[in-house]
């Protein structure tokens, strides 16, 4: 762990569940590492593969976008309108926060925590990686995990299982003295709750129908076979009224596993003899917790540098803070109350006056 001339305390992991390997706190543009490497699917990697060994990323969090690349590279060094708060990497799941560069100083109270789900359910190869912060008022929580792949018959419990277990694990220990005595401890205590990543969700159908459907674009008669949208649905009808639950935004686009190696063709469409066969799957989701996060889209990419496609959403978020004018102004007026009170003559006489 390293820290990058921030005024902000350390914050204390709680290494108890927690698989940590590397977690950056910083905001200048050099924290961000280019070199880093992703890997594939694990149909691809075994439990020990390292991210090393496959195909470097071809572009970052700032030059994803094309018109904010160009914007980003007309602005003189160190005027960046984005700048990095926090960063972590746990095997082959990373999860980066950036924000606005005129937002930074309302940034707070930042943690980081990691469950490891992988081999013996502590290894991190499965898992999550959770950072909570505060922006002004109102407390943040994002989450990337990996989940349980496979598609043979308990695998979905197996992923519930993960679910469960991250949430029961992910622990933000309070720091006493430094203000924040109230902050929240786990994921489902904060304000807005972003959870994404590879969740490993199949269709509950074979190949062929899949495939057919897919073909046909028949995005609802899918969804009504997605093992991720049906456990929503019986958790949903198993929580108290008072509970929002999560939220996904509508799907209206194919799946996003599994596809051949730098191709649009999913993988077993040839039944070429190395390739695996993968029902086509929504594996890769955006899941939203608690009121006040309003999604304006949700979009899938088309890079090919995995058997994966990325998906891609875009959130309006409400935030309370405190208006420091008013509060300056309101000083003001109570100081300039008390002057003008000290100037009046003592009342004699009387029990109480009240000039106001």
């Amino acid at each position: 762990m390293r820290m990058d001339n921030m005024a902000m305390p350390q914050p204390r992991l709680d290494r108890r569940f927690s698989v940590c390997d590397r977690v950056v706190f910083g905001h200048r543009l050099s924290d961000y590492d280019p070199n880093f490497r992703w890997g594939s699917s694990d149909d691809e990697n075994g439990a020990g593969d390292s991210p090393d060994n496959v195909h470097h990323l071809e572009y970052s969090p700032m030059s994803y976008e094309g018109s904010f690349a160009l914007e980003e590279s007309n602005r003189p060094m160190g005027h960046s309108r984005y700048c990095l708060v926090a960063s972590k990497q746990m095997v082959g799941i990373f999860l980066t926060v950036w924000v606005k560069s005129d937002l930074r100083d309302e940034v707070s109270n930042m943690k980081v925590s990691c469950v490891g789900r992988g081999l013996m359910g502590y290894l991190g190869n499965k898992g999550s990686i959770s950072i909570s912060m505060s922006l002004h008022r109102t407390s943040f929580c994002f989450v990337c995990s990996h989940l349980t792949s496979g598609q043979k018959e308990g695998d979905e419990l197996r992923r519930n299982s993960d679910v469960m277990e991250i949430l029961r694990k992910t622990r933000f220990p309070r720091v006493h003295g430094t203000g924040y005595d109230n902050s929240p401890q786990t994921i489902l205590e904060h304000d807005r709750v972003i959870w994404l990543g590879d969740l490993n969700y199949r269709t509950a159908l074979s190949y062929r129908s899949a495939k057919a459907l897919v073909e046909m674009r028949n995005w609802k008669s899918l969804l009504e076979n997605d093992q991720a949208s049906s456990d929503r649905a019986e958790a949903r009808n198993e929580e108290t009224k008072n509970s929002k639950g999560w939220n996904e935004g509508k799907i209206h686009f194919p799946p996003t596993y599994k596809y051949s190696n730098n191709s649009d063709r999913y993988a077993g469409e040839d039944r070429h003899p190395k390739e695996k066969r993968r029902t086509p799957a929504w594996c890769d989701r955006i899941l939203w917790y608690g009121q006040g996060l309003y999604q304006l889209s949700y979009v899938r990419g088309e890079s090919k540098f995995s058997d994966h496609r990325p998906v891609y959403s875009v959130f309006s978020a409400e935030v309370e803070s405190i208006n420091l004018s008013r509060i300056r102004k309101s000083m003001s007026y109570s100081r300039g109350r008390i002057e003008a009170e000290e100037l009046l003559p003592q009342s004699h006489g009387y029990t109480e006056l009240s000039f106001f």
